[in-house]
């Protein structure tokens, strides 16, 4: 992306890329007009075991995408995320199939749960590495087994985690937020524009 040809109040300063497949993610940074390249680390994300922290589980999933392309590229910036559900303490992931999707809505309707988002930049040849975790409630509304069928067949929540998309079909379930709405969508966006200005990745065009 040529970002001298994009509007946005930003320009990069640095070689930067996205170390994630997540097209939400992609969608996000792009609405910002910057130059962004996206290489995603080959390496197979760990499984969440019973008793690990939330917060740990998705930074070590955020370093792991960051770090394994920044290696490969130590003079450019690498961003790394992650992010996960966590309702009653426990990590909710994205669902097996069909009947895994219905089950996890069904324990989440009616009820507040967390989104937690891990985040990492590094950029190797200036040993910069820096973490961040954003957390956002939300609470859903209370609907009936027929509307969660119904919005489990769209196929919408198949890939996300918490079987919905607060950006997509899945917003009618949302009920209230307190926190940030891009970080439920996939990455903090306040957190992650000024933590990139404060190493001189990003720089406004005025």
């Amino acid at each position: 992306m040529d970002d001298s040809q994009c509007k946005g109040p930003f320009r990069t300063a640095a070689d930067l890329i996205l170390a994630s497949a997540s097209p939400r993610r992609k969608r996000l940074l792009s609405g910002l007009g910057i130059r962004f390249r996206v290489l995603v680390n080959p390496e197979e994300e760990p499984l969440p075991t019973e008793d690990i922290i939330p917060e740990d589980f998705v930074l070590g999933n955020a370093r792991l995408k960051a770090l394994g392309v920044g290696k490969r590229y130590p003079g450019s910036v690498t961003l790394g995320a992650d992010t996960i559900v966590v309702s009653d303490g426990r990590i909710l992931g994205k669902p097996r199939d069909h009947k895994d999707a219905f089950e996890m809505l069904s324990g989440l309707v009616g009820k507040t749960h967390e989104v937690v988002t891990g985040c990492h930049i590094c950029w190797p040849s200036r040993e910069i590495n820096i973490d961040m975790i954003s957390m956002t409630r939300v609470s859903l509304s209370v609907y009936g087994q027929d509307v969660i069928r119904a919005y489990v067949a769209t196929g919408e929540p198949l890939d996300k985690a918490g079987s919905y998309a607060i950006q997509g079909i899945g917003a009618f379930l949302v009920k209230s937020i307190r926190g940030s709405y891009t970080n439920v969508v996939g990455l903090p966006m306040n957190d992650v524009v000024r933590t990139l200005m404060d190493i001189g990745v990003l720089e406004t065009r005025i």
